[in-house]
This record gives C-alpha cells, sequence and structure tokens, in this order.
C-alpha cells in the first residue's frame, strides 16, 4: 500500500491533536512539521520521526495540511499549490480577506491541483452549497459560546465577560465583519458563507453564553430546495476553548479521505 506523505503547517492546539489521531494510522505518514523557530522544539517533541522545516519541502510531499492561520496560507500554501501539491486548509476564516479566496483558486489552477476547505465544525456543508446550485434566498448563522471562550477578542470591550449572568449578544452582522473581529472564532460562519451566499449576504450573530458549556452552532437555510435548521453543540478543545473539538476530526477525516479507496 503506498503510504501518502503529509506536511502539517502549524503544531499548535490543533496541529498537536491532528498528529495524536494520526500516530497508528498506517495509510498516512507525516513526514514534515512546519512551524517558525520558536516552535520548532515543540513540534520535535509532537512527532521525533518528522522533519521540521520552516518552509514546505519542495519534493518528497503528496500533500500539505495547514493549521496554523492566515500568515502560513500566504507564506506556505500558495507555494505548495503552485508547485502542484493538492492542500487541505482548516483555517477557512482567513478567506474573510479581500482577495485570499481568489489567490488560492489561482494557485491551484497555476499548480493543476486543488484545494480543499474542510468543514470544521459545522455539519451539512454538502447540504447547503448543493442548495447553492438551486437557489439560495437567506442564511443565518448563530454562534453560541461560554463567555470564557470569548476573552481576547473584541467581546471585551465595555463589558466584564466573568460576570455575565445571561446571554448576550457580542456581534450581529456579516460573515466577513464577523471573520475579520473574530477571526480565532468565526472559522464556521466563514465556511457557511463560502458553501452559501457568501461572506457579505451570510448573516451573523455571535453569542456569550453562561448558561452553556459548549460551542454551539446553529445554520438555517432557505432557498429552492426548501429550507432547513441545523444545530450542532460542540465540546471545546481542550487545549484552546475558541476552537471545537469536531475541528480536528474534520481535518482528520479530510486527511483519510485522501488515503481512502472509498471515502464519503
Amino acid at each position: 500500500m503506498t503510504v501518502l506523505r503529509v506536511a502539517l503547517i502549524g503544531c499548535g492546539a490543533i496541529g498537536t491533536s491532528v498528529l495524536e489521531l494520526l500516530k497508528s494510522d498506517t495509510a498516512l505518514a507525516v513526514v514534515a512539521i512546519v512551524v517558525p523557530e520558536e516552535g520548532v522544539a515543540a513540534a520535535q517533541k509532537a512527532a521525533p520521526g518528522a522533519q521540521v522545516a520552516s518552509r514546505v519541502p519542495a519534493s518528497g510531499i503528496d500533500l500539505v495540511v495547514e493549521t496554523a492561520g492566515h500568515a502560513a496560507i500566504e507564506e506556505h500554501v500558495l507555494p505548495a499549490l503552485a508547485r502542484g501539491t493538492p492542500c487541505i486548509v482548516a483555517s477557512v476564516g482567513a478567506l474573510s480577506a479581500a482577495g485570499l479566496a481568489e489567490k488560492l483558486e489561482a494557485a491551484a489552477v497555476a499548480g493543476r491541483t486543488q484545494v480543499q476547505l474542510i468543514a470544521g465544525a459545522i455539519g451539512a456543508i454538502d447540504a447547503l452549497a448543493a442548495a447553492r446550485i438551486g437557489g439560495l434566498d437567506s442564511v443565518r448563522y448563530t454562534g453560541r459560546k461560554p463567555p470564557q471562550a470569548w476573552k481576547g477578542t473584541p467581546a471585551e470591550q465595555g463589558r466584564d465577560l466573568d460576570a455575565l449572568t445571561q446571554e448576550t449578544v457580542i456581534f450581529e452582522g456579516s460573515a466577513r465583519e464577523a471573520a475579520k473581529l473574530y477571526p480565532k472564532n468565526a472559522n464556521v460562519a466563514a465556511t457557511v458563507s463560502l458553501a452559501g451566499l457568501g461572506l457579505d449576504k451570510t448573516l451573523v450573530r455571535l453569542i456569550a453564553d453562561p448558561a452553556v458549556a459548549e460551542n454551539v452552532h446553529t445554520v438555517e437555510a432557505e432557498g429552492a430546495f426548501g429550507s432547513f435548521a441545523l444545530t450542532m453543540r460542540n465540546k471545546p478543545l481542550a487545549a484552546n476553548p475558541k476552537t471545537s473539538a469536531l475541528t480536528v476530526y474534520s481535518a482528520v477525516r479530510a486527511l483519510r479521505n485522501r488515503a481512502a479507496a472509498l471515502a464519503i
């Protein structure tokens, strides 16, 4: 059996969790980890057998998976695509930046390959993308998380998150605005918008709720196909409460589907 050789960009909370789940996978091998200099020691500890580098190796790589954010897409994913290496992108919220989605597509076209955006913490992306073909009238996304998940964001301006006793709406607007203001929390909003009506026409509502211990995502869509409403209650990743654990599982699923003879 041919083993798929993978380069992992980033070795933070998501990257480390991906490595842990792939340890015993015989069809996939993470042969390279791309991190800045300050992340070398942690990467070597997480994957002792992998090459740790500051760039994606130009050869010996079958697939690149990104788990490190906007800067990594610009610096590493675009060149890999242009060389013809397929890539999987986890930081979908970064595509709210003007022109970045177009740059990814152009690089993939130039390299005659493909870039895949994972569904991450949300489901029904396949249904939403299919519904777009028939025509969508509206798409609404609501993200509800515990107050501590919003720390270090604009949600702290003018309010004490630790003192909240009831649900508080911290943002209402477009998916593009949400992804810019809450880049570490709004990957789902960006994913939903890219599958559906786009960043400017997708309505987003973000809520800090002391009554929940999970990350709760709700997507509502209406169009020629009919309508649907999906709610997911995701447990946060232990190492990073701003991220749902399902994001890690989604990345691993995308990797395994690349190596599988039968994929769904």
